[in-house]
Order: C-alpha cells, then structure tokens, then sequence
C-alpha cells in the first residue's frame, strides 16, 4: 500500500493511498468530509463521519460496511488507522453528505447515471460517447478509429475464449 500521496481539493489535504495489489486508490473519508462540510478539526469531520456512518449503515448501506482501514500519515505526523473508502464508496458517501460543495459532484453522478442507462437502452451511446471524449483529448480521428476497432477485436477474441465482456 502506498501512503504519502495527497491530493488537494480547495487547497486541502486529501489523504490517499494506492493498493498495488487491488490497482485502486483509497482516500481519506475523514479528509473528503472534511472538505465537503467545511469542518473546523479533524475531531469535528471525525465526528461528522461517525454520525453519517451510523445513519448510512442504518438505512442498510452495505457498501460501507467494507470500509477498509489503512495507517496513514495523521497531522501530528504519526500513522493512525483511517477509514478510507474506494472510488465507489466514496462517490455513494459524497451522495449522502448534504452540503452545497458536494451537489457539483451529485449532478456529475446524476449525470452519468442517465448516460449509462440511455447506454443500456441503446449500447450505440458507448461508441458515440468514447469517440466525443476522445477528440476532447485531442486524439485524431485515425488514432481514434484505431483504438475503437483495437477494443472490438479484444473483446471478440475474449468472447471466443469463452470470456463474457459486457
């Protein structure tokens, strides 16, 4: 596990850690609830998330039931068990904070949600939004092109194999 990364958000710490194993990032739920509700102390978002914990769990937000705990660097500068959470634990606990720092990132959320569905309904979408984000990136048509036929033959390879690709 890597420790010492920090993120800023609005010039505020954001603890972060790499599982190598898992290839995924973990962050400080205390630091993001910290932000996010503009708590004073690291006591004050501490005390926030415990409350918020106990109300998610309550309403049977299993998600959260398998926060993990990693050391990490605290203020005072020893390590301490944190409570961190991946991205997608992280992405339902910002849902529940209501505060107006985390309604940009609920309409972002909204807004994937629907994409996903129309995604679902008509999978066409997938290819017309991976082209769009791709030409924001600035990649060329011919790269673009590419790397689309790139993936269909991965996945058809895979399928042949026996390995079912959504």
């Amino acid at each position: 596990m890597n420790d010492n990364t920090i993120q800023l958000f609005e010039d505020k710490r954001i603890r972060t850690a790499w599982d190598e194993e898992e290839q995924e990032w973990y962050f400080s739920v205390v630091d993001i609830v910290a932000v996010l509700t503009d708590q004073a102390t690291p006591r004050s978002a501490s005390t926030y998330w415990a409350v918020l914990k106990k109300r998610l769990i309550e309403e049977g937000a299993e998600l959260l039931t398998n926060c993990k705990q990693l050391k990490m660097t605290a203020t005072d500068g020893k390590k301490r068990l944190t409570d961190v959470a991946n991205t997608e634990q992280l992405l339902r606990i910002i849902q529940s904070i209501p505060s107006p720092k985390a309604e940009p990132f609920k309409l972002w959320l909204a807004s994937v949600g629907r994409e996903r569905i129309e995604e679902t309904i008509d999978p066409e979408l997938t290819k017309d939004r991976a082209l769009a984000t791709y030409l924001k990136k600035g990649y060329s048509r011919e790269w673009i092109n590419q790397r689309l036929q790139a993936i269909q033959v991965r996945k058809k390879n895979l399928a042949m194999s026996g390995i079912i690709v959504v």
